[in-house]
């Protein structure tokens, strides 16, 4: 009898935990709902099914209540987004403090709803974004993007936060100091790049608070990730090295790396031949203290030559290292699979020619190694490797440089791209994904790309239709015709390494004063002056997308207008018309100062925000102002005196462009007319020199941004400023 009520006992102690156990998706979905919809908990239920071949979902609405059936938690999300976004009409923004408009009641469905995924594996994310936008997130932040990937249904994010605590514990218990290691990596926002072997010891001296933080904030980020049936790529060694290294193991194959992005030699990186046994050693010590801290899910990315040359291109070499490379990491998980960018194969693809990509992937086992062709709305890789020789890969919509705010996407393009790609990509394509260096432009290109991973069965037409129904929160036509205008007109290109308006370059008389801040457009911007209009004549400003993309529309405009601006200042110059000069140029600077004000609209555009989260991470005056001249460093000058990347991170933020864009150009604006004035040709060298020294001490800066804020109401002040250019640019 004691036997039994011992078992009852167990029993019923087992049934309390079902929801933790055998229904844990349904627990999971549970808590997702109750973040993003809490007005609709006790409305919506959740089943989670265990016999489905691949992931998919229902929905159905039974006695007023919605039911969402998914195989896992990830595909119960994919559900929910969908009725949020088609039956609520609104968008559930990857920002934390972008607020959830829903309808009071629970729209109902009047038929069920059965969409299954077309393709297993859905990537997420790009070593470049833990810099340019993710580097000051707390989890707040990470909280609300990871519920939103699980929502777009990305089960395969990048998970590389962290990593220097472990890499510290390795490089101590290898002989290197305290100071040497922290030095020897960068700051904060620079990581991606020193983590890529790009670039080592820029702004180094990486606080032990950093690193403890990382750590706590990494944990929970995989946790949660997990639950909502991700598996988090984390990162493996692949080389890298610091230089230190030679002086204690003075044998061993260490060679620097080919210099990077113009940084002086000092700041190369060195790499460790796979083929030495210190490699092995290495590996293993790290991935034993990661798998330890971090768990592991069995996929690890590792990228050891990535926009720097390896030390041979000879294909015995190549085929050496990367056989070497996997062989260290599955010695220490027999699961392991190897996730690899093929930026590579496209940005240097002069050198890395058929026969090297070829030894480079043949000697991996088969499907032991995952390509991400990384930038298919332009190259895709695919096509020109013969499929990667083989080897499993994911088509990959890039759509972001820098974090540049900058209109850009080829719609119709990546649509036919990725459905060809179902057609005839082989067995070997395993998936969709995004590399987006970015979260700051465009965000309804990432959602459009990671639907085509669902048979939803929408057309494009219909998609964008649908898309304009829940930015503004209802059907409105007007609304929709101004986002076919988007579509057919405006959204036709690729984005472009360098681009920027005219408003973010380092200023000249032509062209656009460097590489990385390239104006250029495809469209007439009397068009997407026009769509500018329809929508602000919409009024919807309640909803946070509808409100985003009429400030972010306008940003385009007046930064496209602003080119025509300093062309007919460089005409007049050339004619010697002084008054014209003059005018112009008062013209120019108004213009600026209506860019901020607009873009003090919409906190997304913020240079405050950028340098107030970088702040908040130091525990001293010191830590604080540490942190603050690598985050306005990475948006501005990028690197040091003359760098070649300078501008690469530009966006028109408010306050950037008050206390830098602006003053820069009335700097070369009152240059240029003085030396019409004085009759003696323009001396650009004087005016580089100059503009490099402000672009050097306003990244020392700590001073408080001088920014004033909109006395009026915002949609006055946005119906003004459209009114205003309206007339200066359709007339």
């Amino acid at each position: 009898m004691r036997m039994y009520k011992i078992f009852k006992f167990i029993l019923i102690l087992s049934l309390f935990s079902l929801p933790a156990f055998a229904d844990n998706g349904i627990f999971v979905a549970k808590q997702l709902l109750a973040r993003i919809a809490p007005q609709y908990e006790g409305k919506i239920s959740f089943i989670q099914t265990t016999n489905a071949k691949s992931d998919y979902f229902e929905l159905e609405t039974i006695q007023d209540k919605l039911i969402i059936k998914g195989n896992n938690a990830n595909s119960m999300a994919v559900g929910l987004n969908y009725f949020l976004k088609y039956y609520c009409l609104t968008t559930v923004t990857w920002y934390a403090d972008d607020v959830i408009k829903l309808p009071k009641s629970l729209p109902i469905l009047t038929k069920k709803v059965s969409v299954q995924a077309r393709t297993k594996n859905r990537f997420f994310l790009n070593y470049c974004t833990f810099g340019y936008t993710m580097v000051w997130w707390k989890w707040k932040d990470w909280e609300r993007f990871i519920d939103w990937m699980a929502l777009n249904g990305v089960n395969m994010p990048l998970a590389i936060t962290g990593q220097e605590a472990i890499w510290y514990k390795v490089w101590r218990k290898m002989g290197l100091s305290d100071s040497e290691i922290r030095n020897y990596f960068t700051g904060p926002a620079h990581l991606p790049w020193h983590r890529m072997s790009n670039l080592d010891y820029w702004q180094g001296g990486l606080p032990h608070s950093w690193l403890e933080n990382q750590v706590k904030l990494q944990k929970k980020i995989l946790e949660r990730e997990r639950e909502l049936s991700m598996k988090p790529v984390l990162p493996a060694f692949s080389g890298h090295v610091p230089k230190e290294l030679k002086r204690i193991y003075p044998q061993a194959k260490i060679s620097l790396l080919s210099s990077w992005g113009g940084f002086p030699d000092k700041y190369r990186s060195s790499f460790l031949d796979p083929t030495d046994p210190l490699f092995q050693t290495i590996q293993k010590e790290f991935l034993n203290n990661e798998i330890k801290l971090f768990g592991t899910d069995n996929i690890y990315g590792a990228d050891p030559f990535n926009e720097v040359d390896p030390p041979s291109f000879e294909p015995q070499f190549l085929e050496d290292v990367s056989k070497t490379i996997y062989n260290s990491i599955s010695s220490v998980d027999k699961k392991a699979i190897w996730l690899q960018m093929a930026w590579i194969f496209y940005f240097e693809r002069t050198k890395w020619t058929t026969p090297r990509i070829q030894a480079y992937l043949k000697a991996v086992p088969q499907d032991k190694m995952l390509l991400l062709d990384y930038y298919c709305e332009n190259t895709e890789v695919w096509k020109i490797t013969d499929k990667y020789f083989g080897q499993p890969y994911l088509w990959c919509y890039l759509g972001n440089f820098g974090g540049n705010t900058m209109l850009a996407g080829n719609i119709k393009e990546v649509g036919k791209r990725i459905e060809n790609a179902y057609k005839s990509g082989g067995d070997n394509f395993w998936g969709l994904g995004s590399t987006l260096e970015g979260f700051d432009v465009n965000p309804f290109m990432y959602e459009y790309v990671l639907e085509k991973a669902w048979n939803s069965n929408f057309t494009d037409e219909e998609w964008i239709q649908k898309l304009a129904d829940r930015y503004i929160g209802r059907i409105d036509e007007n609304y929709r015709n101004a986002w076919m205008g988007m579509y057919d007109k405006i959204y036709i290109e690729p984005a472009h390494l360098g681009q920027g308006t005219l408003t973010n370059a380092r200023p000249s008389l032509f062209d656009n004063g460097n590489w990385t801040t390239n104006p250029s457009i495809s469209y007439d911007n009397k068009d997407l002056c026009k769509i500018w209009g329809a929508m602000v004549q919409c009024k919807g400003q309640t909803n946070s997308m509808y409100w985003y993309e009429i400030v972010n529309i306008g940003r385009q405009v007046l930064g496209n207008y602003f080119l025509e601006l300093r062309n007919n200042f460089s005409s007049a110059y050339q004619k010697k018309d002084l008054a014209e000069m003059k005018r112009i140029s008062d013209q120019m600077l108004v213009l600026l100062n209506d860019l901020n004000d607009l873009t003090l609209l919409n906190n997304s555009f913020s240079l405050n925000k950028w340098i107030d989260d970088s702040r908040s991470f130091g525990l001293t005056d010191i830590e604080k102002a540490y942190y603050e001249k690598n985050a306005r460093t990475l948006i501005t000058t990028w690197g040091g005196k003359n760098q070649s990347l300078n501008d690469y991170g530009n966006r028109t933020w408010s306050g950037l462009i008050s206390t830098y864009y602006a003053p820069r150009w009335k700097m070369f604006l009152d240059n240029v007319i003085k030396s019409c004035e004085q009759n003696v040709e323009y001396d650009n060298q004087s005016f580089i020199d100059s503009v490099t020294t402000f672009e050097i001490d306003w990244t020392k800066s700590h001073d408080v941004l001088s920014i004033h804020t909109s006395k009026s109401d915002d949609m006055i002040k946005m119906s003004e400023l459209y009114i205003k250019y309206k007339n200066l640019i359709l007339e």
